[in-house]
């Protein structure tokens, strides 16, 4: 099966790495607008991401948005209009899911992560290596959990938001939307929407 990639930053090298790891698909493009021209090597296509159109019209393939930026990501998407069926999930063979997570489109989980039952994750999630979601999750669309993060049971992610890495979030938390929990913290109290918190306890520093 035929995926184009969308991206080609530090992020979609491991998701390059992960879908090599999969054996699941064959990376058939590899778009970026750091790319101005079209040009194939190695039976791969590389060029910008206005090319997706002309993928869309000529070529059967499933698309993954491999940029870590939740905002960036989501621009990506509304602005490519991939139709939803086209979006396709990435995930590395040791991640642990359970089989009652309820997935979206378009995620990425990465190596050695645990998404565990009753979860649900939404579109273009990212699943950083080595992160751990409990039971009974919500992550809404474009969320981030980076690595080795830990979301206990009950745990709420408003859209867009980033939990940084080796964070804590304890049972029944909610995060609000496009917030940012910093590296290292423990978020033992809900948090509002558009803000940054840092710290052990966690506190907000920004928003």
């Amino acid at each position: 099966m035929n995926i184009v990639v969308i991206g080609n930053g530090g992020h979609s090298k491991v998701v390059q790495d992960v879908i090599k790891a999969t054996s699941k698909y064959e990376i058939f493009a590899i778009l970026d607008d750091n790319f101005s021209n079209v040009v194939y090597e190695n039976n791969c296509c590389y060029g910008p991401i206005s090319f997706v159109s002309k993928l869309l019209e000529e070529n059967d393939a499933f698309f993954v948005v491999a940029i870590g930026a939740n905002d960036v990501r989501k621009q990506i998407v509304t602005q490519t209009q991939i139709p939803y069926e086209y979006f396709v999930n990435v995930i590395h063979p040791s991640a642990i899911i359970s089989p009652k997570v309820n997935l979206g489109k378009g995620i990425v989980v990465m190596p050695n992560a645990v998404v565990n039952a009753d979860t649900v994750i939404g579109d273009h999630v990212i699943v950083n290596s080595g992160a751990i979601v409990e039971h009974d999750n919500i992550l809404e669309d474009y969320v981030h959990i980076s690595p080795n993060a830990t979301l206990t049971g009950n745990v709420t992610v408003g859209q867009g938001s980033q939990i940084g890495a080796g964070a804590t979030l304890i049972p029944g938390i909610s995060v609000g939307k496009w917030s940012v929990v910093g590296a290292g913290a423990t978020v033992i109290r809900d948090l509002p929407s558009n803000c940054k918190a840092v710290g052990s306890p966690a506190r907000v520093i920004e928003g």
